[in-house]
């Protein structure tokens, strides 16, 4: 039984899929609802093997995911759920497991949507895929498509 569940929010299409889906879970298994949103560190390149950290664009980026964040939040609370979020800065995959371990998660909860051609999933990589490998827990991958 799930008592601790992690949700990786970005307000995306499978981001709302997967807070409904998590809002089910943790009613069922009466657990408490954590929320995260995380945002990458923003560098400007300077040459092809250095940057900079963009602190700006990294503030603006950390107040456009605090409202995400907060509008996930409402929705829970709507809902009658209570929760609480942070946003977190860093490598998406590296943080989710951090926060995991921190809050002693028994299941993390992300979305997925299916990337449509090849080079767009080498490219970006899959979120989802990698947590699977570095979770301390388990993980529930909410597909859309």
């Amino acid at each position: 039984m799930y008592k601790k569940i992690l949700l990786a929010y970005d307000g995306s299409q499978s981001g709302q899929k997967a807070l409904l889906d998590c809002r089910e879970i943790a009613q069922w298994s009466q657990a408490s609802l954590t929320l995260i949103a995380v945002t990458p560190l923003y560098m400007n390149l300077i040459g092809v093997e250095s940057g900079v950290y963009d602190t700006n664009l990294a503030e603006q980026e950390k107040e456009r995911y605090a409202g995400i964040l907060d509008q996930g939040l409402r929705q829970l609370a709507e809902s009658g759920h209570k929760a609480q979020g942070e946003v977190l800065v860093g490598e998406t995959v590296d943080e989710i497991s951090k926060y995991a371990r921190k809050i002693d998660a028994d299941l993390i909860v992300v979305g997925h949507k299916h990337l449509d051609g090849w080079a767009a999933r080498w490219w970006r990589g899959s979120v989802s895929k990698s947590l699977i490998e570095h979770a301390p827990c388990s993980v529930l991958v909410v597909i859309t498509h």
